[in-house]
């Protein structure tokens, strides 16, 4: 009896501490960590919710960037963090692709992590290097598959955005073209600008600029609606590609076992952020929005997770393509 009154109040007194270390978050800077290059579009994304967070949080947000395999790297360095609430992850589509993309993954992505809220969906466009001879979308494809062996289709690495948009692409058209990883999407986009490299598809936050400045040739974007800030450009369904649709949505997520009462003061500062009208009209600039309230809580967002995960296996399987 003795000995299960101690472990009683033994328990009863961790709860307690960590009751009272979550009433007190946060008391000092917290890392966000993003699993790509700086200047990036994932980059950007987290940089604008970071210094919105910062100011309801009370604490600087730190932005950290840890680039390698895809994605993985950072994101393995978050699940192995303390569930504390002081280290962060924004990451993106990768995410749930990598479940399947890295078949020796060392974290598991459904549930080694506690999911705080989705942040935005991210459209992306199917753009050309300037000289590139095909006038539309429609005879893009054409050209690709008349000359398969000849054009060259830009990525920014195994496990990118745009190695996916990539992917599907080729799936859709029954065509597989020379594909180019980068390190990165800005050495990816400096040779499509300059001509080394035919095509790319990437999301809006980082192909805007560079269509509106008439540094790219644009094709298409692959949502099912048009997007605000480039109204002209075709839809890739209208385009002649049925069902092909992708945007790039990300989420910001803690180790697995950090406190409820800590996601729910990190999911309250992302909402306050996602509502901000400087972030709003940022992200409107880049052509995405926030994403709706309903789908900004940690159980949707835990949920879209494992949803995303299967719903991009089979498309990955189709294309035999691993990162391992």
């Amino acid at each position: 009896m003795r000995m299960l009154s101690a472990a009683l109040a033994l328990a009863a007194a961790i709860g307690f501490s960590a009751a009272a270390t979550a009433q007190d978050y946060p008391t000092r800077p917290i890392t966000m960590v993003v699993p790509f290059a700086a200047g990036g579009p994932t980059d950007t994304v987290a940089r604008l919710v970071a210094e919105s967070m910062s100011k309801t949080l009370g604490q600087q947000v730190i932005v950290e960037n840890v680039g390698g395999a895809g994605g993985t790297r950072g994101a393995g360095q978050v699940a192995k963090a303390a569930p504390d609430g002081y280290t962060i992850l924004l990451h993106h589509i990768g995410q749930a692709t990598a479940a399947t993309l890295y078949r020796k993954l060392p974290y598991n992505p459904a549930t080694d992590f506690e999911a705080v809220g989705l942040v935005t969906a991210v459209p992306m466009t199917m753009i050309g290097k300037p000289g590139f001879a095909p006038k539309t979308m429609a005879e893009a494809v054409d050209f690709v598959k008349a000359n398969k062996d000849k054009v060259t289709y830009g990525n920014a690495g195994v496990g990118s955005a745009s190695h996916l948009c990539g992917m599907l692409f080729m799936s859709s058209i029954g065509t597989q073209m020379t594909t180019v990883p980068y390190q990165g999407t800005g050495p990816a986009m400096n040779d499509l600008v300059g001509g080394q490299i035919d095509l790319m598809c990437d999301q809006t936050t980082n192909t805007t600029g560079q269509i509106k400045g008439g540094k790219v040739k644009a094709y298409a974007v692959t949502t099912k609606d048009h997007v605000k800030s480039l109204p002209d450009l075709p839809t890739m369904q209208e385009s002649g590609l049925k069902d092909f649709e992708v945007a790039v949505w990300h989420g910001v997520y803690a180790p697995k076992g950090t406190p409820k009462a800590i996601v729910d003061k990190l999911n309250a500062a992302l909402d306050v952020a996602l509502n901000d009208p400087k972030v709003v009209a940022r992200f409107a600039d880049l052509g995405t929005e926030p994403e709706p309230k309903d789908r900004r809580s940690p159980a949707f967002h835990k949920d879209f997770v494992v949803a995303e995960i299967a719903k991009w296996k089979p498309v990955i399987q189709s294309a035999g393509v691993y990162a391992d």
